[in-house]
């Protein structure tokens, strides 16, 4: 797939992940740095993108990213790329600048704390996974979770490894009094 069209792909699929939110997020920022989602929670992933950059690669620094974002150019008239936000900063709204071009061009993110359910209260969704997840193998991992736990091979893997070793066997063999027959023809 060519890079325009997996950039466009990529584009459609993170105007329908996001929503509204993402496109009010653009259109919000006064400033030539814009931040998708606008409004993250600690620890989340964001995008950044500088608009009025002509430099090849830029970066992205704010107090709120946990570390510095590169910046390397999209299909649009800009440079794009992703950072982290941290997750011990607090909520508020934080600055974030792009030097390029000797031009220094600023946005802004807000962060927002995540809701946390009320003490004794259980959580909607939980932290980690609460049971073994199909992952792959035709969901064979629920199935094995609760039986007992196997060591080494199984009837069945043992006859089909014999067979193997006995059919490795018998063609070294078979090539070996080949080759021996060749020697005493030759010699």
């Amino acid at each position: 797939m060519g890079k325009r069209r997996l950039a466009l792909c990529a584009g459609v699929l993170a105007v329908t992940a996001f929503g509204p939110a993402a496109c009010a997020a653009y259109a919000a920022d006064g400033g030539d740095v814009s931040v998708v989602p606008a409004v993250p929670a600690p620890g989340g992933d964001i995008a950044l993108r500088v608009t009025g950059c002509d430099a090849r690669e830029a970066v992205a620094q704010s107090p709120v990213l946990v570390s510095d974002a590169r910046l390397t150019p999209d299909d649009g008239d800009g440079l794009a790329g992703d950072g982290r936000v941290r997750s011990t900063v607090t909520a508020g709204t934080y600055t974030v600048t792009v030097a390029c071009d000797g031009t220094e061009h600023r946005g802004t993110v807000e962060v927002v704390r995540k809701h946390t359910p009320a003490a004794g209260a259980e959580p909607s969704t939980y932290p980690s996974p609460v049971a073994p997840v199909n992952a792959g193998a035709g969901g064979a991992a629920r199935d094995l979770a609760g039986g007992p736990e196997r060591h080494g091979p199984g009837t069945a893997q043992t006859v089909v490894a014999l067979a193997l070793a006995g059919t490795a066997a018998l063609t070294v063999h078979r090539a070996a009094r080949r080759q021996a027959r060749r020697g005493r023809r030759t010699g």
